[in-house]
């Protein structure tokens, strides 16, 4: 199955990251940034599919914004939010964005 996903874990917490708020957008021919879709995460920290709005999935790229200041609210962190930006190659295969996150640093990678 062709899409993109995201999971977010709160390293300082050591859980999950629920009810995050998640926007994916893709650039155009012409170098502008449209969104696909939004999200928010569930309890178990996922959005299990940011494509499910019945936009295909296109060879591309795309870029994930976490609100993080939101989810850190009433806390200090340094990110106010996150961008990931990847290229899609492949529009047939899976691309799963994790993001682990913590009040004062983040790290990402291509998921499975």
């Amino acid at each position: 199955m062709s899409g993109i996903s995201t999971h977010i874990l709160d390293t300082a917490k050591g859980e999950p990251a629920r009810g995050v708020r998640v926007l994916l957008e893709r650039r155009s021919l012409e170098g502008a940034w449209i969104e696909v879709s939004r999200g928010v995460t569930d309890r178990s920290g996922r959005v299990a599919e940011l494509l499910g709005n019945g936009e295909g999935l296109q060879a591309a790229s795309y870029r994930l914004t976490f609100a993080t200041s939101e989810y850190f609210h009433g806390q200090e962190c340094f990110y106010p939010e996150v961008t990931v930006q990847f290229d899609v190659a492949d529009a047939a295969a899976h691309y799963h964005v994790p993001l682990l996150l913590s009040p004062y640093g983040y790290t990402t990678y291509r998921g499975s």
